[in-house]
This record gives structure tokens, C-alpha cells and sequence, in this order.
């Protein structure tokens, strides 16, 4: 059986974050503005389309180095990072000393986020060796859509709504009706998970894909 695939973060300038454990889940969220028209006499008004909203991506990520005693921070400060102004991009102005912290891309195995500024990092240490070193930490990292995109990612055709998503990792001997029993409790919903996914033969799921599961309140029974 394949190894599950690991979640990253890529910056712009190439370099990766390696995620030591998979997020349990992720939310992506994507909304986008109306304003309404004036109509006397209404009981409402009818609503014109203004602009779309940056998506917005929430990860929530454990490190941990208890098995080698090395402190947490050695990863956490790479997060921390990402917040902070990279004088090594290529539009850094060092006549004037001004410049900007880099973009990103989420990745995990199929899935790949849009291009995305950190907006937020928050970490909380929760673990720590006798003499102080944090050996364990939580973090939430807030991503915003940096540019317009095309698409989500490869297995996020969903991406038009502004409802939240799930991404779910397919561990080995997993199949579709399983997935859509845990996530729903009906594993008759089996088929919403395929089409949400552009999967062709249910059978050939690999262990490591990332597969994106709507939120219960937004699936209805075909």
C-alpha cells in the first residue's frame, strides 16, 4: 500500500514547509458580493452582482518532535515566517527598505490551494520537555486568495459556493461508501462523493487522495 500523501505549503520563492502530521480537516470558504437595486413599491429589491470575495482557506496543524527532543520552533518559526517581509523576492525596494511577506499554495496529494497571502498564524505551544524546550504546538493559519484563478485545485469543482469544505484523506482499504457513511451516515451518498470529485471508476481509489466532501447542509439527495 502507498504511504498517505503529506500536506505542504510551498512559498513563492520554491521553498516548502513539510506539515508533520495532515490536517484532520480543512474549510475553504468563497463568497461574493451583491448590492440591491432600488425598487419602490418592493417587498424586496432585486440584487445586482458587484465583485467576487478573495476565498479564504483556515488549516489547523499539530507539530510535534517529542521523538527527538528538538524544539517545536524549528517548524513553527517557518509558519511564523510567512507573515514577515522577505527581502529576497524579487520586488523587494531596498532603496527605500519596503517589501512584503511572500505567497503560497496549500498542497496535499491531488488537492492544490489557489495562490494565497498568509493572513493569520496562531500558535499555541501545549507540550513542553523539563527544561522548557516546547516539544508540542497547535497552529491555525488563515490563508487569503492572493489572485484570481481559474480553478480551486485539481478535485475542488465546488469552489463557486460560499459554503465551507472538508478534505478527506483516502487511508488504504477505504472506499467511497464508507466515506459517505462517516461524513454523512448514509453510505448511499457514495455517488454525490464521485461526482464532487470527478471520480470515473469508484474501485480505482487510491490511498493518499484528497477528496473534497460538501458540507452536509449543502448536499441534497439526487
Amino acid at each position: 500500500m502507498a504511504d498517505p500523501a503529506k500536506a505542504n505549503i510551498e512559498t513563492e520563492s520554491k521553498k516548502t514547509i513539510e506539515c508533520l502530521f495532515n490536517p484532520a480537516e480543512l474549510s475553504i470558504t468563497k463568497a461574493a458580493q451583491w448590492s440591491p437595486t432600488k425598487g419602490p413599491g418592493k417587498n424586496a429589491p432585486k440584487l445586482k452582482f458587484t465583485s467576487g470575495q478573495p476565498g479564504a482557506m483556515t488549516l489547523n496543524l499539530t507539530f510535534d518532535t517529542t521523538h527527538n527532543g528538538e524544539s517545536v520552533t524549528l517548524h513553527t518559526n517557518k509558519l511564523l515566517s510567512l507573515v514577515s517581509v522577505d527581502k529576497s523576492l524579487k520586488d523587494t525596494n531596498k532603496k527605500n527598505n519596503s517589501g512584503r511577506p511572500p505567497w503560497v499554495i496549500f498542497h496535499w496529494g491531488n488537492f492544490h490551494s489557489f495562490k494565497s497571502i498568509v493572513d493569520n498564524v496562531q500558535v499555541k505551544f501545549t507540550y513542553f520537555a523539563s527544561d522548557g524546550t516546547p516539544l508540542r504546538a497547535q497552529c491555525t493559519v488563515s490563508l487569503k486568495q492572493y489572485e484570481e484563478a481559474d480553478a480551486w485545485g485539481a478535485q475542488n469543482p465546488t469552489s463557486g459556493t460560499p459554503n465551507p469544505h472538508t478534505v478527506h484523506v483516502v487511508s488504504p482499504g477505504e472506499t467511497l461508501d464508507r466515506i459517505a457513511a462517516t461524513h454523512y451516515g448514509d453510505s448511499n451518498r457514495w455517488r454525490l462523493l464521485a461526482q464532487a470529485n470527478d471520480i470515473l471508476d469508484p474501485l480505482l481509489l487510491q490511498p493518499g487522495t484528497a477528496l473534497t466532501i460538501p458540507e452536509a447542509e449543502a448536499v441534497t439527495r439526487g
